[in-house]
């Protein structure tokens, strides 16, 4: 009877494992989040980093939710599966075990609790999860298109308010940190905007949708986003990342800027109603 029950179980352990590799040959990308619901701070103790390394060691293609995604991938969010670190640790023993859903929300595989009795905080937490990833060393991941999610299309713009707060959900993190004290550096496509005897000198440039010359916005890169300067050079807004590409949070307003038909557009919600407005900006 005993033998009889381990065969068993040895068999439910094989369908469980083909069914698990099955899935997750299904989807092409993993998304890693900037900051894990159990930690305070963005990527503390390089965890975020660590965990995108670590998919891309057995054999995921991983971004980071704040890099700029492949096209198929902003086109279809249905290609990648989301990572999340769940804790689970105790008074004597640090547990970390990951978690990959769907763009429905569903769970596709969840690793073996990783564990150390390390005390150490970035220590533990790099060994609990080092160990909790032993779980993909036997999955033997292969991408292989499915032709039913590879023809879907799950890219939405962001034009309402309910979509603006689900986008606002998605980076809630990002909206509490302070940017007074973040040291920015200047970014507009690789051309300097140059100060001499405190005159702005900017670089020529095109007109673009009709907008005036004189109303050019210019990019300066920050953490987790950009701020807009005018020629002033005056801070007009603070634009935060979202998970989209070339959409943004207006920090501190009920909007959105985005990209469209190569023109980049305000959208403003004040509770009454929707106004859009064309920017030129110079990314």
């Amino acid at each position: 009877m005993n033998k009889v029950i381990l065969a068993l179980s040895l068999m439910l352990g094989c369908l469980t494992f083909s069914k698990a590799q099955t899935n997750l040959n299904d989807y092409k990308y993993v998304i890693v989040p900037n900051k894990f619901d159990f930690l305070k701070e963005a990527d503390k103790y390089q965890l975020n980093s660590l965990t995108k390394f670590l998919f891309n060691k057995y054999g995921f293609e991983a971004f980071m939710v704040n890099e700029q995604f492949p096209q198929d991938l902003v086109k279809n969010a249905c290609l990648s599966l989301r990572s999340e670190v769940i804790n689970d640790s105790g008074m004597f023993k640090t547990k970390l075990m990951v978690v990959l859903k769907n763009c429905n929300n569903e769970i596709i595989f969840t690793s073996r609790v990783g564990e150390t009795k390390e005390k150490e905080f970035k220590k533990a937490y790099n060994l609990a999860l080092r160990d909790a990833f032993i779980s993909f060393e036997t999955i033997n991941y292969s991408y292989k298109p499915n032709d039913k999610m590879v023809a879907e299309t799950r890219q939405i713009k962001p034009t309402t308010t309910q979509e603006i707060e689900k986008l606002k959900e998605e980076i809630k993190t990002l909206k509490e940190e302070k940017y007074s004290s973040i040291k920015v550096s200047a970014k507009v496509e690789d051309k300097k905007v140059e100060i001499v005897e405190e005159t702005v000198v900017v670089p020529e440039v095109k007109k673009v949708n009709t907008v005036k010359t004189s109303n050019v916005l210019y990019v300066q890169e920050i953490v987790n986003g950009f701020q807009i300067v005018d020629s002033t050079p005056k801070i007009v807004m603070i634009l935060l990342v979202t998970p989209k590409q070339d959409v943004f949070i207006v920090k501190g307003k009920d909007a959105i800027v985005y990209k469209e038909d190569g023109f980049w557009y305000l959208s403003e919600n004040n509770g009454l109603k929707t106004t859009t407005k064309t920017l030129n900006i110079k990314f």
